[in-house]
């Protein structure tokens, strides 16, 4: 009985506190309880990765230390032109030509905002002039052009900047018989130019052939993704078409294929196994041994 008194009695608050300090004290523990809440640090992002594959968590700089190769799956991180300039190149010494060249709006072409605007906010958000970067440097020491596209810019698109810039390396290439090898990675020809986009597929595949005629050595390398208009043109068009493993080739996706004819597609449908696999590539190269294949190809065709 004795004790079920003082049970009765904390409740009706007579164990020596007011009611007035007994809610101070339920204050102070709430307060101290969504202060903590209010006060937890989120984790900063760009710190950790997780694969798309197979959900391997991992730092970024583990990653990139990896080449951006998942470490568990070896999934292929899609990455942009800096870093491949960073990985191929000698020492990461190169040099980037014709960033003087940008696009502009000849159309007055709008969508859902002016083409002019939407290329005014890619420069903002981004470090990157247009889709494509040109550079040149050494592989092991051998002089090669590398022109390559980034997915970033109004996602790798084909626009006439592209081909000029393409164009006026392949000039240099024939000048000086430098080999060219150009890093495919878009999701087609960029609508907002139209006809100026179109052209450029007749455009760099001429000078391409320019390459073929001066004995000069053109290397497509096809990464994830490599559709549309850059498929169907000088992508496929290399003395070598090599490619990343998984990467997803074709012309139009393999949604838009399946609706249209109505059935299912094969496993692995467009990508780079299914097509090597069907004649479309030469080899698969993961990004670990790139540079040196590149070296022992080149050095092939010096031979």
């Amino acid at each position: 009985m004795k004790q079920e008194e003082d049970f009765d009695a904390n409740l009706a608050g007579e164990d020596g506190r007011s009611e007035e300090s007994k809610s101070s004290w339920f204050k102070r523990i709430k307060k101290g309880i969504l202060t903590s809440t209010a006060e937890k640090k989120e984790t900063p992002e760009g710190l950790w990765s997780k694969c798309p594959e197979c959900g391997y968590i991992c730092t970024v700089t583990e990653l990139r230390e990896n080449l951006f190769v998942c470490p568990k799956c070896a999934y292929h991180h899609r990455i942009g032109s800096a870093e491949y300039f960073e990985i191929l190149f000698d020492d990461n010494q190169y040099d980037v030509l014709f960033e003087n060249i940008r696009s502009k709006d000849f159309l007055h072409f709008t969508d859902l905002k002016p083409y002019g605007k939407r290329l005014q906010e890619t420069w903002g958000k981004t470090d990157l002039t247009d889709s494509i970067r040109v550079a040149q440097g050494k592989i092991k020491s051998l002089d090669f052009m590398i022109a390559c596209m980034d997915f970033e810019f109004i996602g790798g698109s084909l626009g006439s900047v592209m081909g000029e810039r393409i164009a006026r390396a392949a000039d240099i290439c024939i000048e000086k018989k430098i080999p060219l090898m150009i890093i495919c990675k878009s999701g087609g020809a960029r609508m907002m130019e139209s006809a100026f986009s179109l052209m450029q597929l007749a455009k760099v595949s001429g000078k391409l052939s320019q390459l073929t005629d001066a004995q000069v050595p053109y290397i497509s390398f096809l990464t994830d993704p490599s559709f549309g208009g850059i498929s169907a043109s000088f992508g496929m068009l290399g003395d070598l078409n090599i490619a990343e493993p998984g990467a997803l080739i074709g012309f139009a996706g393999p949604r838009v294929i399946k609706e249209t004819i109505k059935k299912d597609l094969p496993e692995g449908f467009q990508r780079s196994e299914f097509l090597l696999e069907h004649g479309f590539l030469d080899f698969i190269v993961p990004r670990k041994e790139l540079k040196d294949k590149l070296a022992t190809v080149l050095n092939l065709f010096r031979n």
